[in-house]
């Protein structure tokens, strides 16, 4: 039998939007992606959409949000890892993209933030001085 998938909910509020923004992030395409794990147990899975002025006025704006939501909507479910915050971030060409181009950005985007979760964190490189 097929698992349910986790609860999906809105984020709305400015805390959470900058909570996220410290997480780890990835730009595909015409969306920009950030996560934050929020360790607090909760499956809950929190997803929020902004885009800037740099995108266009009032009516692109919201539509590039429009279709960044819908293109969540598909995806989160069943790539989303339960207990994070999500952020999408329209880029330059999210309103005029292609459907199915801004769906693989984000498929691609959500995958790949699953897998750097997944990895050990390292120490950075430590980098040569003059001495070595």
């Amino acid at each position: 039998m097929e698992e349910p998938a986790p609860p999906i909910e809105r984020l709305r509020t400015r805390p959470g939007f900058l909570e996220a923004a410290r997480g780890k992030s990835c730009a595909r395409g015409a969306v920009l992606m950030q996560v934050r794990d929020r360790q607090d147990g909760d499956p809950l899975i929190r997803v929020g959409f902004t885009a800037t002025r740099r995108i266009g006025g009032a009516v692109v704006r919201n539509r590039a949000k429009r279709r960044l939501r819908e293109a969540a909507r598909l995806l989160v479910p069943g790539l989303g890892r339960p207990g994070c915050d999500y952020v999408l971030i329209a880029r330059g060409g999210t309103p005029a993209r292609p459907w199915p181009r801004l769906l693989d950005d984000v498929k691609t985007a959500l995958i790949s933030l699953a897998t750097e979760g997944d990895r050990p964190v390292r120490a950075p490189d430590r980098a040569p001085s003059l001495t070595d």
